[in-house]
This record gives C-alpha cells, sequence and structure tokens, in this order.
C-alpha cells in the first residue's frame, strides 16, 4: 500500500494506457484521504504529455482525432507543456470513473466546474494513475446549467478499443451519478469556492525519472 500525502507535498497524476505513460502532471496536495485526493495546480506548471496532442491544444483542438489514434496504438513521444492561464483544483475519486475540477481565472474568479470520465484511479510512489476517457461535463460555477463534451471523441475511443464493454457501463453509472450530485449539491459538488492562493507555494517538479531531455 502507497503512503498518502502531507498536505503541501507533490503527487504527479500520469495517465497510462498499456503501461506507457500518455501524460504525467505535477500538482500540489490539497487533502489526501482513503477515498480521494485533492491537489492544485496553476500557471507555468511544467508536465509531460504526447506530443501530438501538444500540438492539437495550440491549434485550438485540431487534431486530437490523430492523437486519440496514436493513444490506442500504443506509439506517441512525450513533449514538455506549461500549464497556462487558469488555476485548478481537483478532486480525484480513487475507486470512481470520474475526476471533478474547478477552474479559476488569474484573479482567483470561478470559471467552471469541469467533469473528466476517467479510469479508477492506482495508488503509486509518485501519485496516481488513471485514463482519461475522453468524455467530460462542463457546469456552471452555480450549477445551474451543465453540458456534454467531446461525446464524439469517447465514441472514438470505444472504436478504437480504448474503452472495454465493461468500462463503458461504468460510465454508463458515472455519468447517472455525477447529475445527481450537481443537481443536489452533493460530493465534490458540495465545495466551497474558496479561491486558492498560490503565489507563495513552491512549484511542484517531476522526479527525474520523466526527464527525456
Amino acid at each position: 500500500m502507497h503512503k498518502r500525502f502531507e498536505a503541501g507535498e507533490t503527487a504527479v497524476r500520469r495517465h497510462v494506457w498499456q503501461g506507457k505513460v500518455w501524460s504525467a502532471v505535477p500538482y500540489r496536495v490539497i487533502q489526501d484521504t482513503d477515498e480521494y485526493l485533492v491537489v492544485a495546480g496553476w500557471p507555468g506548471l511544467r508536465g509531460l504529455i504526447s506530443t501530438t496532442w501538444i500540438s492539437a491544444v495550440a491549434n485550438d483542438g485540431g487534431g486530437r482525432d490523430r492523437a486519440i489514434r496514436e493513444l490506442a496504438s500504443g506509439e506517441w513521444e512525450l513533449g514538455w507543456y506549461a500549464w497556462r492561464n487558469t488555476v485548478v483544483r481537483s478532486w480525484y475519486g480513487i475507486d470512481s470513473y470520474f475526476t471533478v475540477r474547478q477552474f479559476f481565472d488569474a484573479d482567483n474568479r470561478p470559471l467552471s466546474w469541469y467533469v473528466d470520465f476517467d479510469l479508477p484511479k492506482q495508488r503509486t510512489h509518485l501519485g496516481i494513475d488513471t485514463l482519461d476517457l475522453m468524455l467530460d461535463l462542463v457546469a456552471e460555477p452555480d450549477l445551474s446549467q451543465y453540458r456534454w463534451k467531446d461525446e464524439d471523441e469517447y465514441r472514438q475511443a470505444r472504436r478504437l478499443g480504448l474503452i472495454s464493454d465493461r468500462d463503458h457501463r461504468h460510465i454508463d453509472a458515472a455519468r447517472t451519478e455525477v447529475v445527481a450530485m450537481i443537481e443536489r449539491r452533493e460530493g465534490p459538488f458540495a465545495h466551497d469556492w474558496t479561491p486558492l492562493r498560490h503565489e507563495s507555494w513552491r512549484e511542484p517538479t517531476l522526479t527525474d525519472e520523466f526527464n527525456i531531455s
């Protein structure tokens, strides 16, 4: 059993497919329990991710389909990428098929809630491993409205074998669970929007094992 992280320590979230790292990002730990891990990130944090995905982000999403095909093939290269523009607080449910994020602007004003549907988290000595399954949900700061996002990419990932029938059933159940939580303001959605004052925090960095330079 891997250790729990103390507040202020660095935890690395990795997306992993078939034993190969697709992305690795260091975050500052806010809280770690048996049920969930809460971390924070801010502009300037540097992580590693597929170079094709980096190009797609720079191209306003163009080329994401190619990046998903590369992920399914198991053939990709990693490159350095710096987080930009927003402060983010993320709630990783260890046994859940989703992750809940809160985004803030540079002045710590709330922008949105964002739900990533992903695999249950595997604890490691670095942090947690999971895999983003492409499907997302975006909600207003007051949870008054929400919308689904990237369902076409989710379908593509299913066709390419990234999402098994078993995981698809779990994602369907997770969709229902997340919507119920939003409507009832429960679970991670019951957390307040206390601004994250990260200016004095020491920047988390990746360990030497990720140095590909």
